[in-house]
Parts: structure tokens; C-alpha cells; sequence
């Protein structure tokens, strides 16, 4: 645990729901958890006791990537979980392959609807019938303009053609739309909590955590993680998108939920201290500001110089690809603001400088 995360509280300990089975966090809200291949190898989904149009049963809050793997945990959990009884909906934080990959399969299964924003649903079906942003000619060539210049990189960029439609081979055809501030009460008929869904932006088009005051619960997603900060990316969709402002407006807004509400992330375990994590991640990206401020005072940095400065570890293509994002992120919001300058060179790389 390093000295951040030990400023939070872990009201389960190490406790972790082995792959296929579940552990209860509350009254009628359960934990699953599921693997990745990356480095960042889990994600956890959640299980909410419910009562739809007059059947008892489950909601489902995300769904894990397309996988053999993931289909044979899900089928463990429906045996041997949910007291046989059926998943009544499923619902869908946001559009990345690990929390809307198996949306498809999972209402087919259980004859159910997919609740998720609009905007996202949209992107998803976009990302799905076309890989955009981490893979394709596209993203080589937005990544070269911003510095990723090595050859044998470029070419895996290149040749990842169909790097989400891999994991997300199809998004279900209806949906049912969720928005900023909508109430829906999950539960049984006689004891129903209202969760309330908060708009996030920056990570995902139009993100939605979920907040039960009753139960003094957020289901975070991927805007309040533990342990590690979230990828806020620039893609070659918006090449001059500025989703960093937006991230931590949305992040700050949350600040409205008491402290000690438990945090149930995406990534990591479920803890308490929200305001804490809110500072620490405030804090994280501030130190990044400043480090890029005076890197660029010192001579101009592409996004790919800029890489050694933000990430003191050894990094993998997949990684490389998310952190030339939050790269040209952190420059871009820097560049809006006035506090740095963007020049294009006679080799076709922007690089900034202080203002």
C-alpha cells in the first residue's frame, strides 16, 4: 500500500470476490470481479438487489470485455450468486471495452435492456463498427504529430485495427437513456433506494457513477479510483479535445457526497475518505502542471518528450498509447489556458513552449 492509499480506509481489508463468486459490500449489493488482459489485470462489476415491472431479481452495473473467460464468470455467478433468480437490466457507467464488452451478450441472455447515457451509447456503437483512438492509420498518425515517432510502435498502432470491436464485437441495438441527476430506484417493492446518477466528464464522452444516499454508496466507475489516477485522454477524434478541465470540474462536484460515503471503483478496492481521494487526485494533476511548466520553460517538449517527465516507469505499447493521451492532455489544457504555446515544426510534431 503506498502512503496515498494509506490516507484512505478499507472497510473490507484485503477481502477480494474470487472469480466467479461474490462478496456482499451491503444490504443487496454484491461485488464481482473479473480479469483483464492488461496490466491493469481486474475490474469490478456490482450486483444491486432489484424489482422490475413486478419481478424480483438483479441489476448488473457493468459487464466486463468480450471474452470466453468472462462469459464462463458470469455463468458461475448466475448458478451459484443470484438465488436463481433472473437479471431484470443491466447497467453501463460508460463506453470502454471493460465496462460495456459483454452488454450484448448479457441482454440477450436475460431478455433485459441496457440503461447507459446516450452519448455514450452512441460512441460505443461508433468505437464498435470502426476502432477509433487507440488503434488504425488514424491514431499512428496523430500519435507521430505529437512525437511517437519509433517505427516497430507506429506499426502496432497502425495495425490495430480492431482493437475495441475486440472486446466490444457489438453493442445491443436498444437502450434505455440515463441522464445527469435521474433517480432510479433499485430494489426490492417494499424497501427501494433511489440512485441518483452523476455526470462525469473527461474520462468517457458522458460518464455515469451512481449514488445511493440511503445506503451512503457511490459507484464511482472510473472517475474515483484508489490507487492509480484515471486516464484522461486526448484521441485523434478531437485532436484538440481539453478533457482535463472537465475531469476535475466533475471529480470537484463530487465533493457535494459526504466523506465517509463508501466509494465502490472500478479498479482497486472499495474505500471511504471520498474527500481525501478528491484532493489527492486534484493534487497528482496540479504537481503534473508544474512539472510540464517548467520542462517547457526549459525548451520546448512534444507530447513524446513530455512522457519521461509525467511517467517514471518503464512503459508498454498499450501503456505508451494511454499515456501519450494524458500527455497531450495535460499540454493541451496548459496550451487553453494561456500558459503555454503550440508551434507545429517543419516535421510535422506540435511542441510547446512557456508562454
Amino acid at each position: 500500500m503506498n502512503a496515498l492509499e494509506q490516507q484512505l480506509s478499507y472497510p473490507m481489508g484485503d477481502a477480494l470476490p474470487d472469480i466467479g463468486k461474490t462478496l456482499e459490500v451491503a444490504a443487496g449489493v454484491r461485488w464481482v470481479r473479473m480479469r483483464l488482459p492488461f496490466a491493469l489485470d481486474h475490474i469490478n462489476l456490482w450486483l444491486l438487489r432489484d424489482e422490475l415491472d413486478g419481478r424480483d431479481g438483479w441489476t448488473i452495473v457493468d459487464c466486463g470485455i468480450t471474452s470466453d473467460e468472462t462469459r464462463t464468470a458470469w455463468e458461475q455467478v448466475f448458478a451459484n450468486e443470484l438465488g436463481g433468480l433472473p437479471v431484470l437490466r443491466v447497467i453501463v457507467t460508460h463506453m470502454h471495452p471493460d465496462h460495456i464488452g459483454l452488454a450484448h451478450w448479457l441482454t440477450e441472455r436475460w431478455n433485459c435492456r441496457l440503461w447507459i447515457s446516450a452519448t455514450d451509447f452512441n460512441a460505443a456503437r461508433l468505437a464498435s463498427a470502426s476502432t477509433t483512438g487507440l488503434g488504425g492509420s488514424s491514431a499512428a498518425l496523430f500519435m507521430q504529430s505529437h512525437g511517437l515517432t519509433d517505427p516497430e510502435s507506429i506499426e502496432k498502432i497502425k495495425a490495430r485495427t480492431n482493437y475495441y470491436a475486440s472486446m466490444v464485437p457489438k453493442v445491443p441495438e436498444r437502450f434505455r437513456r440515463i441522464l445527469d441527476a435521474d433517480a432510479i430506484p433499485i430494489g426490492l417493492a417494499a424497501a427501494k433506494n433511489d440512485w441518483e446518477c452523476i455526470v462525469g466528464y473527461g474520462h468517457a464522452p458522458e460518464h455515469m457513477s451512481l449514488y445511493c444516499k440511503n445506503l451512503g454508496i457511490l459507484i464511482s466507475g472510473d472517475m474515483i479510483l484508489p490507487r492509480i489516477s484515471t486516464n484522461v485522454s486526448v484521441i485523434d477524434l478531437e485532436p484538440e479535445g481539453n478533457p482535463l478541465p472537465l475531469y476535475l470540474a466533475s471529480i470537484e462536484r463530487m465533493r457535494a457526497l459526504p466523506e465517509d460515503t463508501l466509494v465502490l471503483p472500478s479498479h482497486g478496492r472499495p474505500f471511504r475518505r471520498l474527500h481525501t481521494r478528491i484532493d489527492q487526485l486534484e493534487s497528482h494533476h496540479e504537481s503534473h502542471f508544474a512539472e510540464l511548466m517548467r520542462a517547457c520553460a526549459d525548451k520546448p517538449h512534444s507530447a513524446a518528450d513530455a512522457l519521461p517527465v509525467l511517467f517514471k516507469r518503464q512503459l508498454d505499447l498499450h501503456q505508451t498509447t494511454f499515456a501519450m493521451g494524458e500527455s497531450i492532455a495535460h499540454l493541451n489544457a496548459l496550451w487553453m489556458a494561456g500558459r503555454l504555446n503550440r508551434t507545429l515544426g517543419e516535421d510535422g510534431i506540435y511542441r510547446f513552449s512557456a508562454a
